[in-house]
């Protein structure tokens, strides 16, 4: 049987992980060991146990003890189960978008650059997309859209993040990536002379003069391409672009010249797929 533990008090240490550490504090929780995250919802938790990651704690109201937190008692007899009144745990800032349920997580390492590419032909490289929502839509549509796997810059949102796992509806556990030393990447940094070296083409999702549209036969039939997106605000940098073997618009209309990166990426994504690959 789990070990179910009663919680009458807000402040009760406990609720400490869950209530009041930011993403920041729990990712460098355990230093120097790997720190952990909080995922929410039993889809997004059952996601993220199935690609391996080990749960430290759970934390249900009482009123879904039964619907969302039975399945994981057996499971894990080891793992406290928190519990609590519904009226305790809306002090939990956005605990009501948990769908009742929510677990502490270890981390796992992160995959080297040239491990997360083997056998990859369509990745995506996103480059400090700094919006939580942002990365995690992103997952989703890159799960969905034959993107193989996912290469974030240092300054992005970290996929973990609970807002960014919980918009990719748990994607994050299920598309291989990593995050990369530089901030910024340039023609000369270590990252993008490693994927040169494994065969990859790279384009600069950006609007230039000299920008082919994101249907250009020659561009949909590279046999390794990594897609690059740039922030909310600024996009791609001069010296990314100018790094990238091709800069790729959408075209659009109505005297629209942009998208969301969201859904820029979907768009993106949809078009130089593996699925417009002939093998």
């Amino acid at each position: 049987m789990s070990q179910l533990i009663e919680i009458t008090d807000f402040s009760d240490p406990a609720l400490d992980i869950y209530a009041r550490l930011n993403e920041t504090q729990l990712l460098h929780f355990r230093e120097p060991d790997l720190g952990i995250f909080i995922a929410e919802s039993p889809k997004v938790i059952e996601r993220a146990l199935q690609a391996g990651f080990k749960p430290i704690s759970f934390l249900v109201a009482k009123e879904d003890l039964v619907k969302d937190a039975s399945p994981f008692f057996d499971r894990y007899p080891d793992v406290p189960f928190y519990t609590a009144d519904l009226n305790i745990l809306t002090h939990l800032t956005g605990f009501q978008l948990t769908r009742g349920l929510l677990c502490a997580m270890e981390r796992l390492p992160l995959p080297s650059l040239e491990s997360l590419c083997e056998g990859t032909r369509r990745i995506a490289i996103l480059q400090q997309i700094n919006n939580p929502t942002n990365v995690g839509a992103i997952f989703r549509s890159a799960a969905a859209l034959n993107i193989d796997a996912v290469v974030l810059t240092k300054g992005c949102s970290n996929p973990l993040y609970r807002r960014s796992a919980r918009v990719s509806m748990g994607t994050v556990f299920q598309i291989p990536w990593t995050i990369l030393p530089e901030e910024v990447l340039t023609g000369d940094c270590e990252s993008m002379t490693t994927l040169r070296s494994l065969g990859f083409k790279t384009a600069s999702m950006a609007l230039n003069d000299i920008s082919v549209s994101v249907d250009d036969e020659t561009l949909m039939q590279e046999d390794r391409l990594a897609i690059f997106l740039g922030n909310e605000g600024d996009g791609l940098g001069d010296e990314t672009i100018a790094a990238c073997d091709y800069t790729v618009m959408i075209p659009m209309s109505h005297g629209v010249d942009s998208l969301n990166v969201a859904a820029a990426s979907a768009v993106a994504f949809w078009q130089l797929g593996n699925r417009n690959q002939q093998r």
